[in-house]
């Protein structure tokens, strides 16, 4: 064992990609480990945990890298480490634990199971989570952000299994759902169902989306589906522009009067010239700043008289999370969420996987434990 590869409460042992080649049938699990920027992710051992109440450890089939993940790799964004970072992760229950975990609808996991869950865990009981933001409780831990150690450990996707735990708000996936499109349901498609379910109905309304990235992409779809008049997309690429109108996004047009602007590119100068299009009474959604920022121009004046409604969404609750799985399984057909993958790589190739991202910036990569493909 090398102990500086993982604290030495973890028992990690560091192994080459293509030795020690683990199942979760032994008693070792193997995760690409993040240190620190500018240095590759290490590949580690970790026990396999015994399970305690509530808890399921599962096989992970599939995990998509999300904007966050590539940030911090790069330095752009600070985490705990050493790490497994991922979040976006598709699994299938391998082992449950006597006293099993139940899924958001009260049905007992078992194995075989396949199932999302949300990156963020609440305790449930704090006044944060009884007043309805679970996602903001005082105790909160979240998937793909934590520090790799303890019986936490195997807590991101970038690994052949991950320990869910006791009170994880968990969603079981229908088959018939792809994996690629399946993946970003408790990430980017939650999201977007938080910011519309915050704002009501949009049937009849025109709203603006500010970027088109996978979250402004997904909340095209959404709003088609949940009847807006007019989507209009605003973003500076044109191959996202493009993939925009494959989502259904109204050819752009300059006007003002939108009814709802929801900015998802976090970018403000986007948002300041998306407030000036805002309409009387219009709703407007912040989710895409979740980095640091200069401040943004708002005059109050404005805002009280055109009674304008301002709402901030980060991470979401449980219930956004079963709206995002549904609504994927009825709509997949109809969008090409498929297509927003734009490669895939076995978990032992996770290095050009990352340099793939990074140098082509697809609009997401996915990374499989168990499959190897030509080329990847």
């Amino acid at each position: 064992m090398d102990e500086s590869c993982i604290p030495s409460a973890n028992e990690a042992e560091v192994v080459t990609p293509d030795e020690s080649k683990s199942t979760i049938k032994s008693k070792s699990i193997r995760a690409a480990v993040f240190h620190e920027s500018e240095r590759a992710l290490e590949f580690c051992l970790f026990p396999r945990p015994q399970l305690q109440r509530g808890e399921a450890l599962v096989r992970i089939t599939c995990c998509t890298l999300c904007g966050s993940d590539l940030h911090t790799i790069s330095g752009r964004r600070s985490e705990p480490s050493p790490s497994i970072l991922g979040h976006e992760i598709l699994g299938v229950v391998e082992e449950v634990s006597s006293e099993p975990a139940l899924d958001v609808r009260g049905d007992p996991l078992k194995p075989g199971d396949r199932i999302t869950w949300s990156v963020c865990v609440s305790c449930q009981s704090c006044e944060r989570c009884r007043s309805g933001l679970p996602q903001k409780c005082h105790h909160l831990q979240k998937y793909g952000h934590a520090l790799a150690e303890g019986r936490f450990a195997l807590s991101g996707g970038l690994a052949e299994a991950i320990l869910l735990r006791a009170d994880s708000a968990i969603v079981k996936v229908p088959d018939e759902l792809p994996d690629h499109v399946a993946c970003p349901a408790n990430c980017a498609t939650a999201t977007v169902m938080a910011a519309f379910n915050a704002i009501g109905p949009v049937e009849g309304k025109r709203v603006l989306l500010l970027g088109a990235g996978l979250l402004g992409l997904t909340a095209v779809a959404v709003a088609r589906y949940r009847g807006a008049l007019a989507t209009v997309v605003s973003d500076p690429a044109p191959e996202r522009m493009e993939l925009a109108r494959q989502f259904g996004a109204d050819q752009c047009v300059e006007e003002n009067g939108f009814d709802v602007v929801m900015d998802f590119s976090g970018s403000v100068d986007a948002i300041e010239a998306g407030l000036e299009k805002a309409g009387i009474g219009a709703r407007i959604v912040l989710v895409g700043s979740v980095m640091k920022c200069r401040d943004m121009k708002l005059n109050p004046e404005k805002v009280i008289r055109n009674c304008w409604q301002i709402h901030g969404i980060h991470n979401y609750a449980p219930a956004d999370l079963l709206d995002a799985v549904r609504f994927l399984n009825d709509q997949h057909h109809s969008y090409p969420f498929a297509d927003v993958v734009s490669a895939e790589f076995a978990l032992d190739r996770i290095d050009h996987a990352i340099q793939f991202a990074e140098a082509e910036r697809p609009i997401r990569v996915a990374v499989r434990p168990e499959v190897k493909r030509a080329g990847h």
